[in-house]
């Protein structure tokens, strides 16, 4: 599958722990990515400086679903799924 035109759901939805540049904090899920342009296309493209976890990223239908939308809710459920627990004694 290739990346849908103008989607970017995967540049919203899942969280990057790690600071990257643009993000010294690192990306929280939900929010866009600084390098998302406006037309929904990764700025660091083939740069270097890409995380690795959005280079290792590869679109497929049980993650994008059918639609800009449904990928963001399928990428949100399995943030959320991923999440760390909270230890109440931590």
């Amino acid at each position: 599958m290739q990346c849908r035109e103008a989607c970017g759901a995967c540049c919203v939805a899942p969280a990057i722990s790690r600071p990257y540049y643009g993000m010294p904090r690192g990306k929280p899920a939900g929010e866009t990515c600084v390098h998302l342009d406006d037309n929904r296309r990764c700025g660091l493209f083939n740069d270097p400086r890409r995380p690795q976890c959005c280079s290792q990223f590869q679109a497929e239908p049980s993650v994008c679903g059918d639609s800009r939308e449904q990928a963001l809710r399928i990428l949100a459920a399995l943030e959320e799924s991923t999440r760390p627990v909270a230890r109440a004694d931590a």
